[in-house]
């Protein structure tokens, strides 16, 4: 079994920054994928960016030039940095860990970006 717990959310103004963190833990395989995913109220759960564990990199565009997902394989951590927030970036982030054929969750952290 993996758990995932995420943590760096909370309320930034537009324009500002915030750094969340994944720290993965139990059963888990050198070779994984590690990601971001989002849900705003009313919409569906939507991907933010995923590493793999040789630290390849793929993000949805609404976020590209403004956040950078990043790991530390040894802590089985995953990172997001995100800058220039926007109101529309307001939602829940999940924290996600593939690997083997099966997806793992976090119970999510929520963002929002309001004035």
């Amino acid at each position: 079994q993996v758990q995932l717990v995420e943590s760096g959310g909370g309320l930034v103004q537009p324009g500002g920054s915030l750094r969340l963190s994944c720290a993965a833990s139990g059963s888990i395989f050198s070779i994984n994928v590690m990601g971001w995913y989002r849900q705003a109220p009313g919409k569906q759960r939507e991907l933010v960016a995923v590493a793999s564990s040789g630290r390849s990199a793929n993000y949805a565009d609404f976020v590209k030039g403004r956040f950078t997902i990043s790991r530390d394989n040894a802590k089985n951590t995953v990172y997001l940095q995100m800058h220039s927030l926007k109101p529309e970036d307001t939602a829940v982030y999940y924290c996600s860990l593939g690997q083997r054929g099966t997806n793992y969750w976090g119970k999510g952290t929520l963002v929002t970006v309001s004035s």
